[in-house]
């Protein structure tokens, strides 16, 4: 009997139950993936910068490429002024990234797969965002909402349409990436059921379609981390540049 593809999505409590008030905040499997991530980048980055030496290791030579890449990243979007703000930008890359690779490994959790997961980053990045943009302008931080060379006229629905749009991005951040791993990974287990049930004689065309999803979804992994950082730092240039 094939498995239900949404199975692999299920949060699962670890341990005791630990509830604050009516809420529970017991540890989960999602919360294990978490940990397991952000535990994991921090040993890669440890090693890598303990020995800077001329004729780097792999590890040295993974951290470096990391911090050039997402430098050239801020630098080429939001530019010189985003700078203070690089850690958070590469610190939250990197925990995407790995929460998506880490979720194609057999048996693991995608944490990622899941839009109150997604929302919360894109939430802390649109609320972070906005202060500095108030922080940096003051009230002028509201000209964003006033494309300059606007008719007179069509200015009051132009301002609703740009609240709209700047209102929206947490939504459209975390659902581009919740989406994207949650078919993938669907796409996959189904694939994957096709391969069990047709068995060894008829089983060969999903199997090399399994082969090849995976190969995309590795792919989609890295670019979906990669979109969710490079639209912060777009969100990032208006609150310190004020383009409008």
């Amino acid at each position: 009997m094939a498995t239900n593809p949404m199975a692999q999505f299920e949060v699962y409590r670890i341990g005791p139950e630990i509830k604050l008030g009516s809420i529970d905040i017991s540890f989960t499997n999602s919360s294990l993936f978490m940990v397991i991530s952000s535990l994991t980048i921090l040993l890669i980055f440890n090693l890598g910068s303990k020995k800077n030496s001329l004729l780097p290791s792999k590890v040295q030579l993974l951290t470096e490429l990391s911090y050039t890449f997402v430098s050239k990243m801020i630098s080429d979007t939001a530019g010189s002024k985003a700078k203070p703000y690089f850690s958070f930008i590469f610190s939250l890359f990197m925990f995407v990234l790995f929460c998506n690779m880490f979720g194609m490994m057999p048996y693991s959790f995608t944490v990622t797969s899941h839009i109150i997961v997604t929302f919360v980053l894109a939430f802390f990045v649109f609320t972070g965002v906005t202060i500095i943009g108030f922080m940096k302008h003051g009230l002028g931080y509201l000209k964003l909402f006033v494309p300059s060379g606007v008719p007179t006229l069509l200015l009051p629905l132009i301002i609703i349409i740009e609240v709209i749009s700047y209102l929206s991005r947490p939504i459209s951040l975390s659902v581009r990436l919740f989406a994207n791993m949650l078919a993938g990974h669907t796409m996959m287990k189904v694939f994957g059921g096709f391969v069990i049930s047709l068995g060894i004689v008829g089983g060969w065309l999903p199997l090399s379609f399994s082969v090849a999803l995976t190969g995309l979804e590795i792919l989609v992994a890295f670019l979906q981390a990669y979109v969710f950082a490079i639209l912060t730092c777009i969100y990032l240039n208006d609150a310190l540049n004020l383009h409008h």
